[in-house]
Parts: structure tokens; C-alpha cells; sequence
């Protein structure tokens, strides 16, 4: 992979004393809750005092419908995935959960070797919490906003629209795969700790699952005759409160008395959820970042990034929120996804391809007037193509664009406090 060179080293140092001050809640707690505000004010105040003297609010303004279409698409997907994190939890009853051990797993069993080989020094710091969703997000938020300084090429909204997009379709390629076939969790307590959906399968697990999940002469009976032949007896029922025109999601929310009548507080609970969900989600995100960061900023730090990208896996795998496959596959999946989605946001820069487009068209009127020795005209030529350049540079915001500029800062801002207030836990 190509590092292509940063433009200086400021938004380096802003991440990575964002990540070590952020850090400093699991050293000292009263250094964390002064430094912390204090850095966000900071950066929030450096941002908005370069508002002023940003000279893209017109291809901000052209980017504004992509991102808000691209917030739109996320958010389905978000629901969607929602739903389905909740199905696999529960079609098939809390009692599989605990009773079905988790699956064999060699990167969990080379970390823990590796526990007994390393210096302690060294495997506390790959025990250690240093980086988070949450850290993740904040950092791509970092990087749009570095368009204000010219650190990386315009729109911010634009690359802002193209990691949502990706993600989006992440996250429904992911629900996709972990709802096709349902693996158990690589912590059997967690969905007795979390969820309170029924203790038994669903009628379709009690048909189509229960009869032929253990016995080999029941499986082998089933593939020769590929239909359901066993008599399951009268179905275990369900709760089924009345939802209205939202009915339908009650084969697969599974609701239980105490969990209330909303159907939309159920998804809201799912979180995570509890079963093995291929690929990870939080690799996802993570790798998403690292993506736009070395395209768009480069250097050193993007280096870092990826760093700390690897050390979240083996964290995901060393604690058993994921296994070791979820993860290996979120990295090249995401690594993919960011390529395949170049086409909404690039950072090669425009300019370059405007400017010999401008002197193809004007190429015939260049080749006569270099055999005419006709240099004043060439000159002429020439300073039409950079006059358009600066002329389209020099160009100030309308009071239109101002309201814009106006609206995006609060509205990326809010977006920054949201992030920090829903995933803070990770």
C-alpha cells in the first residue's frame, strides 16, 4: 500500500493527542475530565475561526445532497441490521445460547500463547484500551474537518458522504451474512445477560432445526428426503402483543411481557448483539477510517492509524467480542468496499485534469501559433487558462453560501456530540 505524503504534520498530532488524552481516563480520571473539554473546545474554536477564509463552499454546497442522501442509506442500514441482530439472538431461545459452547477459535489460542512468551510489558499493552469505536469515528470527523486547512482536498462533505456510503454498504453486506447462518457466541452468558427473549425456540427453529440438530441419522434423513419429516407435536407459542401495522416483526423480535409494547425499544436493545455476528462491525468502522486516512492525509501518521487498527483486532479476539475470522474478514472487506466507492469522493486532485482539459481545447490555436513564432499569442493563451484558474479561486461566498457554511459547522458539530454521547461505550 502506497503512503502517499501528508500536507505537514498538524492533523497528525491533533489524532494523536486526541487518542492519548482520551486515554488518560484509565490513568488518572481528574486529568481526563480537565484535558478532555479543553481539547474539544480547542479544536471545535481552531475549526470555526478557519471558516472565515475556506474558499470550497461551492463544492461543499454541489456535495451536501450526496452526504445527506448517504445519511439517509446509512441510517436504513443501521435499522436494518438492527433487526436482524435482533433475530438471531432470539429465534432460536435463550437456552441455546447457554448451552451451546462457543466455536474453536486458533487466533484466541495464539494470543493466549503468546501471553506466556512475551515480555508482561508487552502483552499489557496489547491487553490495554487505548482505542475504541468511538476513537475511530472522532478521528474521521478529524479528517473531514481538516479540509478548513487545506490538509486534505475538498469537499469535506464529499468524503464525508463517501465513508457513509461505505459503511452503509458494510453493514447490510454484514446483517446479510451473520442472519444467513447463526453462530454461536463466543460468550455463551451474554445473551441471559442482555436479552429477555423466550427460553425456547421459535416455532420455525422447533420445525425446520430442533428435530435434526444433534442425531446424525436425523440429519442424514433429512438431506435424503430434503423435507421436514419429523412430527414436532403442538408448537410452544409466543407472546404476541399488538403492534399494529408493525405485527409482522413479532416472529422476529420475539417480545416478552417485560420488555414493554414498542417494537422500535426492542431494536434499540440489540446493540451488539450476542451471537457471533461475521464480520465485525467495529473492525469495520475502524478499518473504514484507516482507509480514508491514508487516501486523503497519508504519512506517518496514517501508519499509526493502522497500527492502532491491529491492535483493536487482537483486542476484539483477546476479549472474545468477536472471533478471529470476523475480524480478518471485516479487514479486507472494508479495505474493498473503500475502493470500490472511489467514484463519490477522490483525493487526486481536479485541478490538474481541468487545466489540461482547458489547453486541449485551445491545443490547435497553441500548435499555429508556436509555428507562427507568435509568442505574444501563446502568452495570451496561456494566461486565459490561469486567469480561469484563479478567477474561479477568487471567487468569495454569497450570503447564500454563508447560511450554508453556517448550517454545515452546527450541523457537523452536532454530529461530533452525537457521536461522542452513543458511542462513548464503544
Amino acid at each position: 500500500m502506497r503512503w502517499p505524503a501528508a500536507n505537514g504534520g498538524g492533523l497528525g498530532v491533533a489524532a494523536i493527542t486526541y487518542v492519548a488524552v482520551d486515554y488518560l481516563r484509565n490513568v488518572s480520571t481528574t486529568w481526563h475530565q480537565r484535558l478532555q473539554p479543553l481539547l474539544w473546545s480547542l479544536l471545535a474554536l481552531i475549526a470555526i475561526t478557519r471558516v472565515p477564509f475556506y474558499r470550497h463552499w461551492n463544492a461543499e454546497f454541489r456535495a451536501a445532497l450526496p452526504f445527506l442522501a448517504s445519511i439517509i442509506f446509512m441510517l436504513s442500514a443501521l435499522l436494518y441490521e438492527a433487526l436482524s441482530v435482533r433475530f438471531v439472538t432470539a429465534v432460536l431461545g435463550l437456552d441455546w445460547h447457554h448451552d451451546t459452547p462457543p466455536l474453536p477459535d486458533t487466533g484466541q489460542w495464539l494470543l493466549l500463547a503468546l501471553n506466556e512468551k512475551l515480555p508482561e510489558a508487552v502483552v499489557e499493552i496489547l491487553r490495554a484500551h487505548i482505542i475504541g469505536l468511538h476513537h475511530f469515528l472522532m478521528l474521521f470527523i478529524m479528517l473531514a474537518f481538516s479540509v478548513l486547512f487545506d490538509s486534505v482536498k475538498a469537499p469535506g462533505l464529499g468524503l464525508g458522504a463517501r465513508y457513509m456510503f461505505t459503511m452503509a454498504i458494510g453493514r447490510l453486506l454484514r446483517a446479510i451474512t451473520f442472519a444467513s447462518t447463526i453462530l454461536p457466541s463466543a460468550r455463551p452468558w451474554c445473551a441471559s445477560a442482555r436479552f429477555r427473549v423466550p427460553g425456547h425456540p421459535h416455532p420455525w427453529a422447533q420445525k425446520y432445526y430442533v428435530p435434526y440438530a444433534s442425531d446424525a441419522n436425523a440429519i442424514r434423513q433429512v438431506i435424503q428426503q430434503d423435507i421436514a419429516y419429523a412430527d414436532t407435536g403442538k408448537y410452544l407459542g409466543d407472546y404476541r402483543p399488538d403492534w399494529g401495522s408493525m405485527s409482522f416483526l413479532i416472529d422476529f423480535l420475539r417480545p416478552t411481557p417485560s420488555e414493554g409494547s414498542s417494537w422500535y425499544s426492542l431494536l434499540k436493545k440489540a446493540g451488539g448483539g450476542c451471537n457471533d455476528l461475521l464480520y465485525s462491525g467495529h473492525m469495520l468502522v475502524a478499518v473504514l477510517t484507516a482507509m480514508a486516512w491514508t487516501e486523503a492525509y497519508g504519512g506517518f501518521s496514517s501508519a499509526l492509524i493502522w497500527l492502532l487498527v491491529m491492535h483493536s483486532a487482537q483486542r476484539e479476539i483477546r476479549e472474545r467480542h468477536h472471533y478471529t475470522v470476523d475480524c480478518i474478514v471485516a479487514i479486507y472487506v472494508g479495505i474493498l468496499l473503500w475502493k470500490m466507492t472511489g467514484f463519490i469522493w477522490s483525493a487526486k486532485d481536479g485541478t490538474r485534469d481541468s487545466r489540461l482539459t482547458k489547453l486541449g481545447k485551445i491545443q490547435g490555436r497553441l500548435l499555429q501559433a508556436a509555428k507562427d513564432s507568435d509568442m505574444d499569442e501563446v502568452r495570451e493563451l496561456l494566461k486565459g487558462v490561469e486567469l480561469d484558474r484563479q478567477d474561479s479561486q477568487k471567487k468569495g461566498p454569497s450570503k447564500v453560501m454563508w447560511l450554508f457554511a453556517c448550517g454545515t459547522i452546527f450541523f457537523s458539530l452536532t454530529i461530533v456530540v452525537l457521536a461522542f454521547t452513543w458511542t462513548s461505550d464503544g
